[in-house]
């Protein structure tokens, strides 16, 4: 194991972050299977199953079991972990700029797209190479102006090679799901088994440059300016990546850390970068979406929310989810039900209890897509 401090920019005078990350194997061995947690800082779950997944990856590098190169960052926002209001944590947004810390990612795609069209030749396998080895010269010579932009370029440099790349996340109330692009679900889908998954959303590119996507969509989207330019040059999907939501955001618990870093190690085995005997892989709890087929409920009232759904009720279109009450209403309480718009699974719902007008109440993962543009959250 080798453990590496990796210094971010100072943002201020007397004041320094680092970002820390785990190396298990030969860094020149494949797969290259890369890990973070945490990269919405309140969100710790990730972190914990980091933590269990940790002691077994040491066990196995000693044991000689590595048989790929594993990258472990459990606790990849340093900045977002700092950043408290009135006693709250702040993870999820950049205080200093707004910045969601998990969007504005770069386009790789544009970034190699000039320099790789002379180096590609009829080898699929040295044509993946050659884009690595492109995406890695351009992330060195990249100078970040800012913290943030630093900590961005650690982890995309961390993680741009990784044949595998798993972002452990979670929501505010939630069942266990993954957000992915449609590219990389035959290689994700015995992820999906093994940590019983009760929704799989993809979508092909759902907007705001999340880090997952930076990674995989760098691969279709030059396949797909290879086609669109008439040039027929080989180049599979180097990178399959995903967004694992693991449950909500009070779920820090051993009991579901242990189980969620056992499924983990089986994937691990399962593609080949820890020997040991293959793993059984357990019935797809559920069907792939759309990420466009998601309904986000919104409350047109505010007031006091009562759920009468809980995550992972199957609802059909018109069930009640949620009761937001106004009990200051003349004459009686004023009681508005959200109810669902589509037939599906309610996977997420919003923790807090009071909603102001507009506000979120929770997501159905749909099975027919409606939505256009931008797919995700702020």
């Amino acid at each position: 194991m080798i453990r590496t401090e990796h210094p971010l920019l100072s943002p201020s005078l007397g004041s320094s972050r680092q970002l820390v990350s785990f190396g298990f194997g030969d860094p020149q061995a494949r797969p290259k299977v890369y890990i973070q947690a945490s990269l919405h800082a309140e969100e710790l779950p990730g972190m914990l199953v980091a933590h269990h997944l940790r002691a077994w990856l040491q066990e196995a590098e000693v044991a000689g079991r590595l048989r790929g190169h594993v990258v472990l960052v459990p606790a990849a926002n340093p900045i977002g972990l700092s950043q408290r209001v009135d006693h709250k944590p702040m993870g999820r947004f950049e205080l200093d700029t707004g910045e969601n810390f998990n969007r504005h990612y770069p386009d790789l795609a544009g970034a190699v797209w000039d320099a790789l069209l002379p180096l590609l030749g009829d080898d699929p396998v040295r044509n993946v190479e050659t884009v690595r080895q492109l995406t890695a010269r351009w992330l060195d010579a990249w100078e970040p102006a800012t913290e943030l932009q630093s900590l961005r370029r650690h982890l995309l440099r961390l993680a741009h090679d990784a044949d595998l790349v798993l972002d452990l996340h979670c929501d505010w109330e939630a069942v266990m799901h993954l957000y992915a692009e449609e590219a990389c679900w035959p290689p994700l889908e015995p992820l999906a088994r093994l940590l019983g998954a009760q929704a799989v959303l993809l979508a092909k590119d759902s907007g705001g440059g999340p880090f997952d996507e930076c990674l995989s969509g760098q691969w279709w989207q030059l396949a797909d300016r290879l086609k669109a330019a008439g040039l027929s040059q080989p180049l599979p999907q180097g990178c399959a990546s995903t967004t694992v939501e693991l449950r909500g955001e009070a779920d820090v618990l051993h009991e579901h850390a242990i189980r969620d870093a056992q499924a983990l190690q089986a994937f691990l085995v399962h593609v080949g970068a820890v020997s040991g005997p293959a793993p059984a892989l357990p019935p797809l709890p559920c069907r792939p979406t759309p990420l466009a087929g998601s309904e986000t409920l919104h409350t047109p009232v505010p007031g006091v929310v009562a759920y009468r759904a809980r995550p992972g009720d199957r609802l059909a279109v018109g069930d009640p989810v949620a009761d937001v009450i106004d009990p200051t209403a003349p004459g009686q309480s004023r009681v508005h039900t959200v109810r669902a718009g589509v037939a599906g699974v309610l996977y997420a719902r919003v923790s807090g209890r009071y909603a102001v007008a507009g506000g979120e109440i929770g997501k159905i993962a749909g099975e027919h897509a409606f939505r256009t543009g931008p797919l995700l959250g702020a």
